[in-house]
């Protein structure tokens, strides 16, 4: 990716999991990612994801979530959010309001981040109708097909998570910090299907103590 990058964008930035990160002139930066859930790479789960996003000062504007071995691809640019696979390509659109109660939760492992972090979202956990864990990036391509209404995560890296920020968002759905904020520098996030799931759930989480 590196090497197609600087050949075909060499005025843009680059920062990666891998290799860290080089400067550009144009304002643009790309966030890459080419595993994404090592643990089930290692395992062979299809959980894991390469994540590709460019951003400029404010965030991501468009993402990919791709997973190889299953041959699907996510985007997500602007207001045009898409999915390519062997069932062909089809738009996507994030779930309609709902309450918590109803909602199925996805997060990677159990105890999110510090112990506080995992006491906050045990409290969104008990409101669910359904929790979910180990799903890696693919839960976030999950919000955006409309199958999933919240993923909660803490201690990412902007690059775990720019790529699904532009997927969700452009699907329809919202992706904050635990305080309502910008979550595209990492730490901790909200994905969420709507703005009403979104403000519901938020209470739960906002104002958490590391």
């Amino acid at each position: 990716m590196r090497e197609i990058l600087e050949r075909e964008r060499p005025d843009d930035a680059i920062l990666g999991e891998e290799y860290g990160s080089t400067e550009g002139t144009s304002e643009l930066t790309w966030v890459l990612d080419p595993i994404d859930g090592t643990r089930g790479f290692v395992s062979g789960t299809p959980t894991w994801g390469v994540l590709i996003a460019l951003s400029d000062a404010n965030g991501p504007f468009f993402g990919i979530i791709d997973q190889p071995y299953i041959r699907e691809r996510f985007l997500g640019y602007g207001e045009r959010a898409e999915v390519m696979g062997p069932s062909g390509a089809y738009a996507l659109q994030t779930r309609s309001p709902q309450p918590l109660a109803q909602a199925t939760v996805f997060t990677t492992f159990p105890e999110v981040g510090s112990a506080h972090e995992g006491a906050a979202f045990a409290k969104v956990s008990q409101q669910a109708r359904l929790t979910r864990f180990g799903m890696d990036c693919y839960a976030y391509a999950l919000v955006a097909s409309g199958q999933v209404d919240l993923v909660i995560e803490a201690s990412l890296q902007p690059y775990d998570i720019q790529a699904p920020i532009a997927v969700v968002q452009a699907a329809g759905g919202i992706v904050t910090d635990w305080d309502g904020g910008p979550a595209h520098n990492g730490g901790r996030a909200i994905a969420a299907a709507n703005r009403e799931i979104h403000a519901e759930a938020l209470e739960f989480l906002k104002n958490c103590p590391v």
